[in-house]
């Protein structure tokens, strides 16, 4: 009878596991950060005006804890009216390498005013002038200075971030 106890015991455990089991494997868990590793958004502070350059406004970013990166480059992708009998200017313009720390922070103004004044002088070189849509990104360091859209939505971190600028500037040559 003893043998009888223990082995009725025994099956009771062994069906009772079984059911738990089934209950917990229907159970998905939602991701906590949807999406690619960094958040872009432009601050709401008024930005100090660059007479030399297009003032690109405060770039601030949030990241997946999960998924942070230590260095990145902040990727220009601009469309604008073209001069006279010529096509439209459609590129990109890929910055250098720089640090980023934590979940939470700021792209460096000085990273961004080299970026506009880069953009400038892009645009004015090719007499652009007009509405400017610019969209930017970050994405990994190691993306070449020439790359291509296809390289740099492969090794992108963040989504694109549009904003528009009027820019009024071009040389006397256009």
């Amino acid at each position: 009878m003893r043998k009888g106890v223990i082995l009725a015991f025994g099956l009771a455990l062994l069906a009772g596991c079984g059911n738990q089991g089934n209950k917990s494997s229907n159970v998905s868990a939602e991701p906590k950060w949807k999406g690619l590793p960094y958040r872009l958004t432009l601050d709401t502070k008024a930005s100090k005006p660059n007479p030399a350059a297009i003032t690109i406004p405060p770039v601030n970013y949030t990241a997946n804890p999960d998924a942070l990166e230590t260095r990145a480059i902040l990727v220009l992708r601009f469309a604008g009216p073209a001069a006279a009998d010529t096509d439209s200017v459609n590129h990109l313009i890929i910055g250098t390498p720089m640090d980023i720390r934590g979940e939470q922070g700021a792209i460096p103004a000085d990273y961004l005013d080299k970026a506009g004044k880069g953009l400038s002088d892009y645009l004015v070189a090719h007499c652009v002038q007009g509405n400017v849509k610019i969209s930017m990104a970050l994405a990994r360091s190691s993306v070449k200075p020439q790359a291509q859209d296809a390289e740099v939505d492969a090794k992108r971190l963040s989504d694109w971030l549009p904003f528009e600028i009027v820019f009024k500037k071009p040389h006397l040559k256009c």
